[in-house]
């Protein structure tokens, strides 16, 4: 184990930590590797050939440690990049008025992290990483410790320590949200990138792809009420975030009365045509409040209550012996919304300020309305 100071943090019920490495810990435990685009795909791009300026970085033996695979989420490693941040140091180095790495970088530990705090409660202690090479990946600064990598033998015996965020095995759905909404905007990752971590390939969970997917159809879809809407991977020019919707969608296939024991395509297929179909008739039935401007029916809060409640949707369904995915069968289940429910419930300055509603809150009236279609006393 490498010991190492460090704080305890938490954002959202999210724990990691702040620690400083030491330049050799960094060059250890860390794993470099890219997307993998095929089997001609390089590790490292340089764009056009041309007679390029006397470089410092062995690329031969920097080559050698980034890996390549479908799996990894990392762009091409850009070589004019490494190249200017190996000048930098130097520079940094030589001048001793600037840090060359002042920022921390983002790493996630592939094994459990042990915390002992300095006193009960604290957040200040000491971090235990285990010591196997490859452990730590970049989340954020792969192209900063790269070119440490390729520089560290001209610090000598000078101690350099790296500021370093560091997750405890974070979920590698997390892992690939985290890195486009750092780096899509800002460092403007290629369009074709995107496209591939998009892909269901980084998905492991199953119930997790088939949440992508169903999220994807009704982004993608021209039929689907929320087309265009949802901002996938942090991108885009929708208003819906696509996480909360992911999460709400992988806890509903867990269930027994749902998803438990229905994989594969076959199930996956349904499950999309059911939701784009299920939203289309949320949007009729709420026809004000989901065209409106003045609603909150497409927030976050809402559409989660809606896929809460959509087990009891296809429980009846199942009652009536009509197909899952039958949009006019679907409408039937769903209209004693509009009486009992109305447009609006969804008013953000009305009745859905008023009442403070939750996730909740809005399941219970979505359901207690299925259940008592005439507004019979509970």
């Amino acid at each position: 184990m490498i010991s190492v100071a460090a704080i305890r943090m938490q954002q959202f019920g999210v724990q990691f930590y702040q620690a400083s490495l030491s330049a050799n810990d960094i060059d250890k435990l860390v794993r470099f590797e890219v997307l993998s685009y095929g089997e001609q795909a390089q590790p490292v791009r340089g764009g056009r050939k041309k007679i390029a300026p006397p470089s410092k970085v062995n690329w031969d033996l920097l080559e050698r440690r980034i890996a390549s695979s479908e799996k990894a989420y990392q762009r091409q490693i850009i070589r004019r990049k490494i190249d200017e941040l190996v000048q930098y140091y130097e520079q940094c180095r030589q001048a001793r008025d600037l840090p060359s790495i002042p920022g921390a970088v983002i790493i996630s530990c592939d094994e459990p992290l042990k915390f002992e705090p300095a006193e009960p409660d604290s957040s200040l202690g000491i971090l235990k990483v285990p010591e196997r090479e490859g452990i730590l990946r970049a989340i954020d600064g792969q192209h900063r410790l790269l070119a440490l990598h390729a520089d560290i033998d001209r610090f000598g015996d000078q101690r350099f320590t790296v500021p370093a965020i560091i997750f405890d095995r974070l979920p590698e759905d997390h892992v690939v949200q985290m890195f486009v909404t750092i780096n899509a905007k800002h460092t403007r990752l290629n369009a074709s990138h995107l496209v591939s971590l998009s892909g269901r390939q980084l998905y492991r969970d199953e119930n997790l792809a088939a949440a992508h997917d169903i999220v994807r159809a009704l982004n993608d879809r021209e039929d689907s009420p929320l087309f265009g809407e949802i901002k996938l991977l942090g991108v885009g020019s929708g208003r819906v975030a696509q996480a909360p919707l992911a999460q709400e969608l992988k806890k509903l296939f867990a269930t027994e009365s749902f998803g438990a024991g229905r994989k594969g395509d076959t199930f996956r297929e349904e499950a999309k045509k059911f939701f784009v179909n299920y939203y289309k008739q949320v949007a009729q039935v709420f026809g004000a409040a989901w065209n409106g401007r003045k609603y909150s029916i497409k927030s976050a809060t809402a559409l989660r209550a809606f896929i809460r409640v959509a087990p009891d949707v296809v429980r009846r369904l199942d009652q009536e012996h009509a197909d899952r995915t039958d949009f006019r069968a679907i409408g039937r289940v769903i209209a004693p919304w509009g009486r009992r429910i109305g447009d609006l419930r969804f008013e953000s300055e009305g009745a859905w300020k008023r009442s403070g509603t939750t996730t909740d809150s809005l399941t219970k009236e979505l359901r207690l309305a299925l259940q008592y279609p005439e507004g019979a006393a509970v």
